[in-house]
């Protein structure tokens, strides 16, 4: 893992022109045990859409309410009608850590269903989880296929930040097993100084006023904490596109930490 987050560094350094690219809208980091904020940098107190970093409260919540079992319970098959932009991965049956790993969006619609929107909204309220509305778009009742996307529910860096620090700190209002669990299907890479970077990508489209997306500028979340010698960190990086994409905004956003991470908090 370490050769990948090197050639991760490389690739970003020749590449990324940000001011050309993408707008930082916030990076901020705190320690997890003293919730000092270490750093914050740009406007990390306006909500957006959490997009799929909203997966990890997702499995917060499937944990302690018992839809989810372990990593690999309950495992779902893909059926036809079901959200499919993601490709070959989403085609497949499924199961919590692949939902993670590739963030397949039916699989979370599942578990919303399961759930309600009166529990969701009640978990998110205790979670403090943004604004905790999962009413949906307007007039669309559409609240449980994709609330957390481009929708009602929304979320600030800081806040994202505080749930990851009372994840880690395994002190949410949940099981100690759902905060465990969640904890174990998400992903992680070492950086070459040591650390070990767990988290969670997002990217989502603005609305247009005709309700058709903003393609060109899309955010793009990475969301975590990082681990070294018995230190936590917690952290929220979130961009806004300047120009249309190939590729999503979570995971530029994602490989540009893990690139430029060790170097990031060099002297905290």
């Amino acid at each position: 893992m370490k050769l990948a987050v090197a050639l991760i560094t490389a690739v970003v350094g020749l590449f990324v022109v940000p001011s050309a690219q993408a707008a930082m809208l916030c990076m901020v980091v705190a320690d997890a045990e003293s919730s000092v904020v270490l750093k914050e940098e740009g406007d990390c107190r306006t909500r957006v859409t959490p997009a799929s970093t909203f997966k990890v409260p997702l499995a917060v919540m499937g944990y302690d309410a018992g839809f989810l079992t372990d990593t690999t319970t309950p495992a779902l098959p893909f059926k036809s009608g079901y959200a499919d932009w993601g490709g070959a991965e989403w085609q497949q049956t499924t199961d919590p850590k692949r939902w993670m790993n590739y963030s397949v969006v039916w699989y979370s619609q599942r578990i919303t269903e399961a759930l309600g929107v009166a529990a969701l909204e009640d978990y998110a309220r205790r979670l403090g989880y943004g604004n905790a509305d999962f009413a949906g778009d307007t007039g669309k009742n559409n609240a449980l296929e994709r609330a957390w996307i481009s929708s009602s529910l929304k979320i600030a860096p800081v806040e994202q930040v505080a749930f990851m620090r009372n994840l880690v700190n395994r002190t949410l209002p949940v099981s100690e097993k759902a905060m465990e669990m969640t904890v174990a299907v998400l992903e992680s890479w070492e950086t070459p100084d040591g650390w070990t970077v767990a988290g969670k990508t997002g990217s989502a489209f603005p609305r247009l006023a005709d309700g058709t997306l903003d393609r060109a500028r899309g955010w793009g979340w990475f969301v975590g904490w990082a681990e070294r010698d018995g230190r936590t960190l917690v952290f929220a990086r979130l961009y806004q596109d300047e120009r249309r994409h190939d590729t999503g905004g979570g995971i530029r956003a994602r490989d540009e930490v893990l690139g430029e991470w060790d170097q990031l908090v060099h002297g905290f």
